[in-house]
């Protein structure tokens, strides 16, 4: 099943399995987030659901989504994405409705998508793990690129390791095991990481599986 909510990654700890194993989580406060939108695969060519989470000043919100908001009957929202589902259970979700993290349940394999720690213009060696140059003395490269290719084309090839801003893209870690669900207090503890800073916000989807 296809199914998906939004939240907000608080930050790491760890829990104690019932046989005493330590397992590092990753605690989420997922929704509750409301259903903005509905399309349908006659009107818009696919089905999803779009859904929103977290409040917003109407003030710091533009006319354009102030109306969005509206139609839909909802508060202004922070944070709205699409879940793509299956026409069959497009059907069971109505514009305006609340979903919960009771969505999950313990053991699910979830995939999590977010956007990584920005870490600024780095250089070659800590951006794609590069080797360091000759440290005697007399070197020049002792952390630079290196050779950019040959004299003929007389040209840098697409692709080539340089230096860059590296961070601040979406990803997505996917195979994630849902430990606890906390219905009271809105709150998923995933196994693991997730991509992003404390407060950043992810997208929690389940997990296709083939079935044997």
């Amino acid at each position: 099943m296809a199914k998906g909510i939004l939240g907000k990654k608080i930050g790491m700890t760890q829990v104690f399995s019932s046989e005493g194993h330590l397992i590092p989580v990753t605690v989420v406060e997922a929704g509750p987030c409301m259903v903005v939108q509905k399309k349908t695969e006659e009107k818009e060519g696919y089905s999803a659901i779009q859904l929103g989470f977290e409040e917003k000043k109407v003030k710091l919100v533009n006319k354009p989504l102030k109306g969005h908001f509206a139609k839909a009957g909802v508060k202004p929202l922070r944070f709205v994405r699409e879940i793509r589902i299956s026409p069959e259970e497009c059907q069971q979700y109505e514009v305006g409705q609340t979903v919960t993290v009771e969505l999950f349940k313990e053991g699910e394999i979830v995939n999590v998508t977010g956007t990584a720690k920005g870490k600024g213009f780095t250089g070659t060696i800590k951006r794609y793990n590069g080797h360091r140059g000759p440290m005697r003395h007399g070197s020049k490269y002792h952390r630079g690129p290196g050779s950019l290719g040959p004299t003929d084309p007389a040209r840098v090839f697409k692709g080539h390791p340089l230096p860059g801003r590296e961070g601040g893209h979406q990803v997505t870690v996917r195979g994630l095991t849902v430990v606890k669900v906390d219905p009271e207090n809105n709150l998923l503890l995933i196994k693991g990481a997730v991509p992003g800073r404390n407060g950043a916000y992810v997208v929690v989807k389940g997990a296709y599986q083939q079935s044997s």
